[in-house]
């Protein structure tokens, strides 16, 4: 049966006060976890283990200790109960985990998996948002246990109100925090007593956002456009078109495609983000634009489009991720202006060709086939991502009110 106490070290610090701990007693092996204070030994009552009124910070220092003790003595029954045998050193480890887990180190370890994996947008896009929850913090590192409610509020107010951030972005912030308190949690170095999110605590929830396609009067203004001597602006919407008539496939994947994809009147690829694969006939229109490209250098890559022709290693994930990132600012830099040649007010990027898709097949295509087309995991994806571009009921539920 192991048991827990607050003692008082016997080695003295520089500055001549000893360190309160906790120590762990099992099978006669001690093992101690300090609890980040520190007492002149004449404010110790070892009888009664806790420090004597005389100190200045008496009842607030008691409080602690009888509080580490409590987290302590759950912690120990918690591990007893899971496990028939225990050691100190188990529950040392699981205690001083737990109650001084660092948020920073947790999240080095989150970000270098992140880069380690390739995956280029997503850290570009979470190391300033690490950077940014520092800053807030005064460059002050902070446990687990401390992130809490009021903290969370408190930051939240920060970046709204001094950074001026939106909504959905503020959620993107606690949707980090969030992830690595989790794998802190799996990884047993935070108690998910301590967790700060959920109902009645710190509820994520992304607020909707608009989803707009080109019509298809549009799409053939993009068709019809005469861009011979735009070589560059003729490039990207020949990109743009080659997505939206393989069912808005996104253009990360149609900057990877290679020549050896397109066998036998049809398309055989991996979509990057879920490895989905599948099967798609070429269009006649896919064609006419594909034949413009054969007449191309070859390169080591069998590449189709130019854009990483210049990486060395398309296994190297993380340098791939980093040139679509380049190339696709670039591609709809050039889409504004292919949009104002066309005469298309509306916001025209390499993703838009996505969304034109799910605008112009409507309801008209069964949700199962939208999730193929889309290689969406889930169903629910697709018609949650579908229901954008569905306006036909609520149309007539107001023309039957208003009138026509």
């Amino acid at each position: 049966m192991a048991s827990i106490k607050i003692i008082l070290r016997n080695k003295p610090n520089k500055d001549g006060t000893h360190s309160l701990a906790l120590q762990i007693l099992k099978d006669r092996v001690q093992s101690i976890v300090h609890i980040g204070h520190s007492i002149e030994p004449k404010y110790w009552d070892a009888k009664e283990c806790r420090i004597k009124k005389s100190h200045p910070n008496s009842a607030r220092l008691n409080n602690l200790i009888a509080k580490k003790l409590s987290e302590a003595n759950e912690k120990l029954i918690e591990l007893e109960t899971n496990k028939n045998d225990v050691s100190s050193k188990a529950i040392q480890t699981n205690i001083k985990a737990k109650n001084n887990s660092s948020f920073f180190a947790q999240a080095a370890v989150y970000l270098d998996n992140i880069k380690t994996s390739g995956r280029y947008n997503r850290y570009t896009s979470e190391e300033p948002r690490v950077r940014k929850f520092k800053e807030f913090l005064e460059e002050k590192d902070v446990t687990f246990q401390e992130i809490n409610v009021a903290l969370l509020n408190k930051f939240k107010a920060y970046l709204k109100g001094k950074l001026g951030l939106s909504e959905r972005t503020v959620m993107n912030y606690f949707i980090l925090i969030r992830t690595i308190y989790n794998q802190a949690i799996k990884a047993n170095l935070a108690d998910i007593k301590h967790y700060p999110f959920g109902r009645d605590k710190i509820v994520i929830k992304n607020p909707e956002s608009v989803k707009i396609g080109l019509s298809p009067e549009e799409v053939k203004k993009m068709e019809g456009l005469n861009l011979s001597d735009k070589p560059y602006l003729h490039h990207a919407r020949n990109l743009w078109l080659i997505s939206f008539y393989f069912a808005g496939m996104r253009v990360s994947d149609v900057l990877r495609l290679k020549w050896t994809d397109f066998q036998n009147d049809r398309l055989h690829y991996s979509m990057g983000k879920n490895n989905k694969a599948g099967s798609l006939k070429i269009p006649e229109k896919v064609n006419t634009i594909l034949a413009q490209y054969k007449k191309s250098k070859k390169n080591k890559h069998d590449l189709v489009f130019p854009e990483l022709e210049v990486v060395e290693d398309l296994n190297n994930l993380y340098e791939v991720q980093r040139k679509i990132s380049f190339a696709v600012k670039n591609l709809n830099d050039a889409l504004i202006k292919v949009a104002k040649e066309a005469g298309i007010t509306k916001k025209l990027t390499t993703h838009i060709a996505r969304h034109t898709f799910g605008n112009i097949s409507g309801d008209k295509i069964s949700p199962q086939m939208l999730q193929k087309l889309y290689r969406h995991s889930s169903i629910t994806t697709t018609i949650g991502y579908q229901a954008n571009f569905i306006h036909k009921d609520a149309d007539e539920a107001l023309d039957a009110v208003i009138g026509k």
